[in-house]
C-alpha cells in the first residue's frame, strides 16, 4: 500500500509540474509594480534553475526595488538543469547535486559583468559566485514543510504557480500567514467553496490576465488526456496549452474598482425568475439591469469584472444552503427527460438554478417532478448578486 501512495504521489507531482511562461508572467506583474518596492517576495514553488518567476524577479531586482528575493524548489524536479546548469554551482557539495531542493535567497543583483544591464548572465554568475546565496534545503522542500513555513513567514509578497491539485490548500496557508499574494491557478478553483468564501469576503480576487490561451512547459513524459492539438513540442521541449488559468490576489488592482457600465432596464418579461431561488436570471453581465434592486444569478464569468463598490456577492447556485443565497424549495421525485425523450433519474436538478417553463422546448434536456405544474430547465452554475446603488445610470 505504500508503494502504491508513493506512485499516485509521483504521478500527482510529475502531473503538477506547469512551468508558466516569461512572457505570461511579464504580462500581469507590470500591473502591480509599485506593489513590490521594498518587499520581501517568495516563490515557494520554483524551481530556481527552471522556474520563470524567479528568472522575472532577478532580472528586475533593481527595477521593482525588491529588498529580497527567496525561492524554493520542491526535490525531484523532472526537468531540473536545463537553463541554468546545476552541475556548475560550485557552492554545493557533490553530494547535494542529484536534484535536492534549494533555497535560493538574493538581495542584491549587481551587473556583474559589467555590460551595462541587468539579465540573465548576472544572475547566473551569482549563484556560481556568492556562497551564501545557493543552499540545500534539509528537507524535500515542500511547501507545507516547517523550513518552507518559516521562510513564508519572512515573506511579504507570495507569487508563483502552485500545484493545481492542492490549491485549496496552498491559498488557506497564504491566507492563515496573513500575506499578499498572486499566483496562478484553474478558473475553476472559483467554484470550490474555500474559495468563494474569501471572493466573497473580498479577501481574494482575479488579477488581470485572464482566460485565453497560454502555453506551459511541461515534462517530456507528462501524462495528459487533452487531444494532441493542445500539446506541441518546440526545440525539444514539450508545451501543454490550457484557455482555462487566471491570477488569484489579493494585490489591489485598477480593475476591480472599474465600474461596470449598465444600459439595461429591468422588465418581467425579459427577465426570468428562478422557480428555485429568490432572484433573476442574467445570462450575460452585460445584460444586468441598472434599476433591479433584488437579487440576480449572473456567469461566473462575472467575476472578472466585479466591483465591491458597484455589487455585493450574495452566495452561489450550488443547491446547497451556503452562504445568503439557498436554494427555496426541494424537488421531489424528479426526472430527467432528454431531447430524444429517454427518461431517467433527475436528482441532479436540485443542483442549480431552474427556469420553469409552461411547455417543453424543443431543444434542450428538461426535468419533470412531483407538484410541478410544466417542465424545469436548468441553467449554469450562477453567482448571486445584488446592485447596491440601483436606479443609478453610471456616467
Amino acid at each position: 500500500m505504500a508503494g502504491k501512495e508513493a506512485l499516485v504521489r509521483a504521478n500527482r507531482a510529475k502531473n503538477d509540474e506547469f512551468y508558466t511562461q516569461l512572457v505570461d508572467i511579464e504580462a500581469e506583474l507590470r500591473h502591480y509594480r509599485d506593489q513590490f518596492r521594498g518587499k520581501v517576495v517568495f516563490c515557494n514553488c520554483d524551481d530556481p534553475f527552471e522556474s520563470n518567476f524567479f528568472k522575472f524577479f532577478a532580472m528586475n531586482f533593481n527595477h521593482l526595488g525588491l529588498k529580497k528575493l527567496i525561492t524554493t524548489s520542491y526535490a525531484g524536479s523532472p526537468i531540473t538543469g536545463q537553463q541554468l546548469s546545476l552541475l556548475d554551482v560550485k557552492v554545493l557539495p557533490k553530494a547535494a547535486r542529484e536534484k535536492p531542493a534549494y533555497r535560493i535567497e538574493i538581495t542584491e543583483v549587481p551587473d556583474a559583468n559589467n555590460d551595462g544591464a541587468i539579465d540573465l548572465s548576472d544572475v547566473e554568475y551569482l549563484l556560481k559566485n556568492e556562497r551564501n546565496v545557493l543552499t540545500p534545503l534539509a528537507g524535500d522542500g515542500d511547501f507545507r514543510s516547517a523550513e518552507c513555513i518559516a521562510l513564508l513567514e519572512e515573506a511579504d509578497i507570495v507569487v508563483t504557480n502552485p500545484p493545481f491539485s492542492l490549491f485549496r490548500e496552498y491559498t488557506a496557508g497564504l491566507v492563515e500567514h496573513g500575506k499578499q499574494f498572486l499566483i496562478l491557478g484553474n478558473q475553476n478553483a472559483i467554484t470550490y467553496s474555500e474559495i468563494f468564501k474569501l471572493i466573497k469576503e473580498n479577501r481574494l480576487w482575479l488579477g488581470y490576465d485572464n482566460g485565453g490561451e497560454k502555453w506551459f512547459r511541461v515534462p517530456n513524459d507528462y501524462d495528459h488526456t487533452t487531444t494532441g492539438a493542445r500539446i506541441k513540442v518546440e526545440d525539444g521541449v514539450r508545451y501543454l496549452s490550457m484557455g482555462n488559468v487566471a491570477w488569484f490576489t489579493n494585490l489591489d488592482t485598477t480593475k476591480r474598482h472599474d465600474t461596470i457600465t449598465l444600459y439595461k432596464q429591468y422588465s418581467p418579461e425579459e427577465y426570468s425568475r428562478y422557480d428555485n431561488y429568490d432572484a433573476i436570471e442574467v445570462g450575460r453581465y452585460t445584460d444586468i439591469p441598472y434599476d433591479f434592486d433584488g437579487a440576480m444569478g449572473v456567469p461566473i464569468t462575472f467575476l472578472d469584472k466585479y466591483n465591491p463598490d458597484q455589487f455585493e456577492i450574495l452566495g452561489w447556485t450550488r443547491g446547497r444552503n451556503e452562504f445568503e443565497a439557498w436554494p427555496t424549495k426541494r424537488y421531489m421525485n424528479a426526472r430527467q427527460i432528454k431531447p430524444d425523450g429517454t427518461e431517467s433519474s433527475g436528482g441532479k436538478v436540485n443542483t442549480g438554478p431552474t427556469l420553469l417553463l409552461a411547455r417543453r422546448p424543443a431543444k434542450g434536456t428538461v426535468y419533470v417532478a412531483d407538484g410541478v405544474d410544466g417542465f424545469l430547465m436548468q441553467t449554469y452554475m450562477r453567482i448571486i448578486v445584488r446592485n447596491r446603488t440601483p436606479g443609478r445610470v453610471p456616467a
